[in-house]
């Protein structure tokens, strides 16, 4: 059994997903990959559990793809950027397979450890080829987690209206009445 995924934003493209492994609660940063069992969380939460292991060596890796996806994000076209999304998807590859429906594709590593994060920057990959403006931090100041806007508009700029949204709303607001 695992323990439930305390993120106030989860269900993101899977790159995203993993971004969003840190985030900033009651003024502090929180790391879910702080621990193995933090891990074993997102893999679950993901449905990947049943693919890669939970152990140091995959919590390692992981971290590792998380930062090289950071730094892709933060710095789109920044060529020590990718750089690091290249090192990290040196790690694995696609095999085109012949199944009984037909043409299909399964992921391959030398060293299963890294499954995780290259998945997750390989998605990046796909985000990328879909709606590369879409992909999001929030506009929040306080806020470090991203999001793949689905808007109809493509406008959305909060992870959550709920909290980031309602938060730089009500100091909108503090300012305005302070003014008066």
């Amino acid at each position: 059994m695992t323990a439930s995924d305390p993120r106030p934003l989860t269900g993101e493209p899977l790159a995203l997903d993993l971004l969003n492994t840190r985030w900033i609660q009651d003024g502090e940063e929180r790391d879910l990959l702080g621990s193995v069992d933090g891990l074993r969380t997102w893999l679950a939460g993901r449905g990947l559990d049943g693919r890669f292991a939970a152990d140091d060596a995959t919590l390692g890796r992981t971290r590792a793809a998380r930062d090289a996806l950071a730094a892709a994000v933060d710095h789109p076209g920044d060529p020590s950027a990718s750089a690091a999304a290249d090192a990290i998807l040196e790690h694995g590859r696609i095999r085109a397979t012949l199944t009984a429906t037909g043409p299909g594709e399964r992921a391959e590593f030398a060293d299963p450890a890294w499954g995780p994060g290259w998945t997750a920057v390989r998605d990046y990959l796909d985000l990328l080829r879909t709606a590369p403006d879409r992909i999001r931090a929030c506009a929040h100041d306080a806020c470090i987690l991203h999001f793949f806007d689905t808007s109809r508009n493509g406008t959305r700029r909060w992870c959550s209206m709920a909290t980031c949204g309602n938060r730089a709303k009500a100091s909108r607001h503090y300012a305005r009445t302070r003014e008066n």
